[in-house]
């Protein structure tokens, strides 16, 4: 797994109400600070990708739907240099996961079936609207070892 990678195996409590599920906590050996929350969704047949942040860490969990969310290390001097990563995020228990994805790690998602999928991200920083905090490829780059089962991006 790529240097850093953190997991958060997600709880859900349920009643004949419903069910609660808490998702970070800055008692949590994961949480590190918070800058905002927001939430992205990404429609079948497309990617949101590459991108990644030189000063802002991401906790990526999926809320609606299922998501592929692929991780490539781009930090020259990590163990895990250009190791690619991949992960199911989703409402299946197995997929209930809270990710923790590094500073300089490229990141991007597409919607693991036919429905659109939406996640939540806990962002350590707020989005500068001046400065973003984002260096972008092509979401079909030769630079990052991987194929999209989606053929639209951005």
């Amino acid at each position: 797994m790529i240097e850093g990678i953190k997991l958060k195996k997600l709880k859900r409590i349920d009643d004949e109400r419903g069910y609660l599920m808490e998702i970070l906590r800055k008692d949590d050996e994961i949480f590190e600070e918070f800058g905002q929350a927001y939430i992205t969704c990404v429609n079948p047949d497309y990617v949101k990708g590459w991108h990644m942040h030189e000063n802002q860490t991401d906790h990526f969990v999926c809320v609606k739907g299922n998501a592929k969310v692929v991780l490539c290390d781009k930090r020259k001097n990590s163990k895990t240099f250009n190791e690619v990563n991949e992960f199911l995020l989703g409402e299946k228990e197995e997929n209930r996961i809270l990710l923790k994805i590094p500073r300089k790690v490229m990141h991007g998602f597409e919607s693991a079936d036919e429905n659109m999928a939406l996640i939540l991200n806990f962002p350590t920083k707020t989005y500068d609207y001046v400065n973003p905090d984002e260096i972008r490829l092509a979401f079909n780059s030769k630079e990052i070892a991987f194929e999209w089962k989606a053929k639209k991006g951005g």
